[in-house]
């Protein structure tokens, strides 16, 4: 059975730094990431990382954040710098199973950014 368990959601001052961990278990997995939806918007990309260590991001995040990876333990990282307030939403974790179509979600974690 596949589970993604996310950790270190929280409450943060704009500017401050926040780290996510999502640990993956159940099968291997090609590219693992994170996503986030705030209140009325869809949910959007915020970064990616396949087992190579190639990473791609949502341009709103450039510069701030990085996405970092285990693959001998199937976890992944987003170290969240200088945190704004349109930061804050639901962030998700996301693995693609490494043979096939299929993709697995966390259960969430809140982030919110306000002084």
């Amino acid at each position: 059975q596949v589970q993604l368990v996310e950790s270190g959601g929280g409450l943060v001052q704009p500017g401050e730094y926040l780290e996510l961990s999502c640990a993956a278990s159940g099968t291997i997995f090609s590219t693992m990431g994170w996503y986030r939806q705030s209140s009325g918007k869809q949910r959007e990309l915020v970064a990616t990382i396949d087992r190579g260590g190639f990473t791609n991001y949502a341009d709103s995040v450039k510069g701030r954040f990085t996405i970092s990876r285990e693959n001998a333990k199937n976890t992944v990282h987003l170290h969240m710098y200088s945190l704004k307030p349109e930061d804050t939403a639901v962030y998700y974790c996301n693995a693609k199973h490494m043979f096939s179509a299929s993709e697995y979600w966390g259960q969430g974690t809140q982030v919110t950014v306000s002084s």
